[in-house]
């Protein structure tokens, strides 16, 4: 696992060194182990090296034969062995034991279609010295990110948002849009970034840039069909890809371990890790104080049950003292909260091991997710005329306020909200009701905006995010159109970001088994109703892992990495939220009106509604916006952990 950054020009300039140095040095934490800097004419690649396997031989830029192909990666390529195979048979000679070099060999074999032969995580920066050209790669579901700034035939590109702005002369005008987007999603949302001149390369496509020009396209697509059947021998072999794609992350010089929610996901995960493991895994789970936030207890039982070393943590209010290094670690404003959490498991887990292995993807597979539920009910409502679904949304508005957002009350407005509305736009608000300000029965991020914001904004593009992937998808059920909406969109621009910069920040590489493409791919061929039935999720999936995983997991309702921070906000976080968002500074912005923020913090501190995710969001704009654009600096560090 890597960082990496570069920049290409085809003005006759050479590349600064100094430049590469300091794109380097701003994300040195996701590769402590060595630097590797390639310069040449009009083109220079650099490299933070986090050294899993090939300890010895495997620093990067790795070349090939004749140095006229250099390349740069940030990842893990797990078919590495089989490919380097058939390449030495072609003739290719390699130079070190590293997964990278299979890079390189496999663009002379194939060109830009060699990214198709890759098993794995990566982001990848390929310089073709005699064609002058570069090549740009992001994996198929966007586990590792990349930005890049295209601007009078100049590329500069980086693992991250603060590096890339090492490049001064890349435009910091904000992109108020993406802004706008954010507040309404809780995460910004690709191939947008919060800054107009920067994009996100979108996972599975290549960027190829030759004399200045830059193309853009698409590699791979996952299918949801043609459909399979269900039934024992679907489940034995769902059990048995799972196994696979948990032994394929295995392969690492390093030590490695497991994050443990005590989820369906990450048991699975923990399960086949321990079958295919001679010595007893290292398993990582965080807590909390409030016991309707705590799912330890569960965590330990599959600890148990498959004898881990098993580790755990108890988060209290005191983290959110990590939140203003937290927000400048993702660069741009990031509002899922539970990052806190995987940023404090991640600083335990890296203590005893190098490499994680996670639960993600899942949901996104196998039909995890209460929205997915949900959906599938009101679509049965779909029938009844447009002023019969309106009339009878306006009668759940009357059912009392509650101050818990999870709360069967809180559940029924949200539903009931959602009757009036056509199903992509139903979709969207269902997820953006996660973190975001255009949830179900809430007020849109617009209703706080001041005059002159909402002018600078413009055309919302956030209802846009959901609706054009729903739109776009082709006809089949209304599963798998949701599945194929998150992979999307929610997974890359949310969980993968999430985990990625939560690890990375503390040179830990996380693995995801169950965002194995083969395994997706087989997954989305499945039938809807071996993934949501009769108001159940993850329906086959649960069958599949009966007997293998303990029932008291199978039969618990999810929760994942939430935060209490309802409670929180109403605590010891009451006071800091009004001191940052009521301070001049921020109100001076003049982006919300002051009435309308003073009131979302009156009603949540007085339980008349749960605003707990709204003000998360809120706060983290607004300590984003001082760093990024103010230019303070962060006066708190990531702090380590007491063991």
């Amino acid at each position: 696992m890597c960082g990496i950054a570069g920049q290409v020009r085809c003005d006759g300039r050479p590349v600064r060194r100094v430049l590469i140095d300091a794109m380097c040095a701003a994300i040195l934490h996701r590769g402590p182990d060595s630097q590797g800097i390639y310069l040449d004419d009009g083109v220079g690649l650099g490299v933070q090296r986090l050294r899993i396997i090939d300890l010895v031989s495997g620093d990067q830029p790795i070349f090939n034969e004749d140095k006229s192909i250099a390349v740069v990666q940030n990842g893990e390529i797990y078919n590495y062995r089989e490919l380097r195979a058939a390449l030495e048979k072609a003739g290719h000679r390699f130079a070190t034991r590293s997964d990278t070099e299979v890079i390189v060999h496999l663009y002379e074999e194939h060109g830009l279609d060699f990214v198709e032969s890759l098993h794995g995580m990566f982001a990848i920066a390929l310089w073709d010295g005699r064609r002058r050209r570069l090549v740009l790669a992001r994996d198929r579901v966007g586990k590792k990110p990349l930005f890049y700034a295209d601007r009078g035939g100049t590329l500069t590109f980086a693992s991250e948002l603060n590096a890339l702005l090492e490049d001064t002369s890349v435009p910091r005008a904000l992109d108020y849009e993406a802004l706008d987007a954010y507040l309404a999603l809780g995460w910004v949302p690709g191939p947008h970034s919060a800054f107009g001149a920067i994009r996100k390369l979108p996972p599975a496509h290549i960027l190829v840039w030759s004399d200045g020009l830059v193309g853009v396209q698409r590699y791979w697509e996952l299918r949801y069909g043609p459909k399979r059947k269900g039934g024992p021998d679907v489940e034995e072999e769902l059990r048995e890809r799972i196994r696979a794609a948990v032994r394929r992350r295995l392969i690492a010089d390093v030590p490695l371990g497991a994050f443990l929610s005590g989820g369906i996901d990450s048991s699975a995960v923990v399960a086949a890790m321990a079958e295919a493991s001679s010595r007893p895994v290292k398993t990582f789970s965080i807590g909390f104080t409030t016991d309707r936030y705590n799912e330890l207890p569960k965590a330990r039982l599959v600890a148990q049950a498959f004898g881990t070393d098993h580790h755990e943590l108890v988060i209290t209010p005191d983290a959110a003292a990590l939140l203003p290094k937290l927000v400048r670690q993702y660069g741009e404003p990031f509002a899922d909260p539970s990052a806190l959490a995987s940023f404090y498991v991640a600083e335990m887990a890296r203590r005893d091991v190098t490499v994680a292995l996670n639960g993600d993807g899942g949901d996104e597979s196998f039909g995890g997710y209460t929205r997915y539920v949900a959906n599938s009910l009101l679509r049965a409502v779909d029938v009844a005329p447009a002023k019969v679904r309106t009339a009878a949304g306006e009668l759940g508005r009357h059912l009392p306020s509650t101050s818990r957002v999870d709360s069967w009350t809180a559940r029924a407005r949200r539903f009931s909200a959602a009757l009036a509305l056509d199903p992509p736009a139903r979709y969207g608000a269902y997820v953006a009701d996660i973190s975001g300000f255009s949830g179900l029965g809430t007020a849109s991020p617009a209703d706080i905006y001041t005059d002159e914001f909402r002018e600078q904004v413009g055309e919302s593009i956030a209802t846009r995010v959901v609706g054009r992937v729903w739109m776009d998808a082709p006809n089949g059920s209304l599963v798998d159109r949701m599945l194929r909406t998150d992979v999307l969109t929610y997974l890359p621009d949310d969980l993968l970001v999430k985990m990625d910069i939560a690890t990375m920040a503390y040179s830990l590489e996380a693995r995801s088994p169950l965002l194995d493409h083969e395994l997706m791919e087989f997954a989305a061929q499945l039938p809807a109703d071996f993934k949501v039935k009769r108001g159940q999720k993850k329906v086959g999936l649960r069958r599949a892992l009966r007997g293998w995983i303990p029932d008291t997991v199978l039969d618990a309702p999810k929760r994942g990495f939430n935060l209490p921070l309802e409670h929180w906000f109403r605590g010891e976080l009451q006071g800091y939220a009004r001191e940052v968002l009521l301070d001049p500074r921020t109100t001076g912005r003049n982006y919300f009106r002051r009435a309308a923020v003073e009131r979302l913090l009156d009603e949540h501190r007085d339980s008349v509604r749960d605003h707990s995710g709204k003000l998360w969001n809120l706060l983290v704009f607004e300590l984003w916006h001082r760093q990024a654009v103010d230019g303070e600096r962060p006066t708190a560090s990531i702090p380590a952990v007491a063991g």
